[in-house]
């Protein structure tokens, strides 16, 4: 292991854990694990409550990764405009891909399922896992929105519905 790899995150940081989404490096400490010294990133998701330990080593192959670019945060919210594409698959198969586009940790994928799964108000009702994945989606985007534009997720929550509205008038 490279020591650019090991210093890439540090105490502190926000980062993005694929299957959590943002959580900030509290400490860096070291553990032994069935008899082996390990190095690992001590990461608190707040919203969450919870605290998870990620050894150094493997963070990038996890697909651990530091928060997207405002760049980056902006091509996410221009994906929100545009028109939702759904495919014609049975909702097992779809509610699958869109499962795995959320844990993916790609800001870009996540706001292609906010955008498939949103409804205004003028449109059918969702389905109760439809609902699900749409909240689980959304609540990632705000959280990484929230965190590089530095406002608060009610703050964030706004924007990101702000965008979803829009496109709709």
């Amino acid at each position: 292991m490279t020591k650019t790899k090991k210093n890439e995150f540090r105490p502190d940081d926000f980062v993005v854990y694929p299957a959590h989404g943002v959580g900030r490096i509290v400490s860096i400490e070291e553990q032994e694990v069935a008899g082996l010294r390990l190095e690992m990133f001590v990461i608190s998701f707040e919203k969450d409550k919870m605290t998870l330990r990620v050894p150094t080593a493997r963070a990038t192959e996890i697909g651990m990764r530091s928060l997207a670019s405002p760049d980056m945060v902006n091509r996410a919210l221009e994906t929100l405009k545009g028109k939702a594409r759904v495919k014609r698959a049975m909702w097992s198969r779809r509610a699958q891909e869109y499962e795995q586009k959320i844990n993916s940790g790609d800001l870009l994928s996540i706001a292609e399922v906010v955008r498939d799964l949103h409804r205004s108000d003028d449109q059918r009702e969702q389905s109760y896992s439809e609902r699900q994945l749409y909240e689980a989606a959304l609540d990632r985007l705000t959280r990484e929105v929230a965190v590089v534009s530095g406002m608060d997720e009610g703050g964030a929550q706004k924007k990101v519905e702000l965008v979803l509205t829009s496109r709709a008038a």
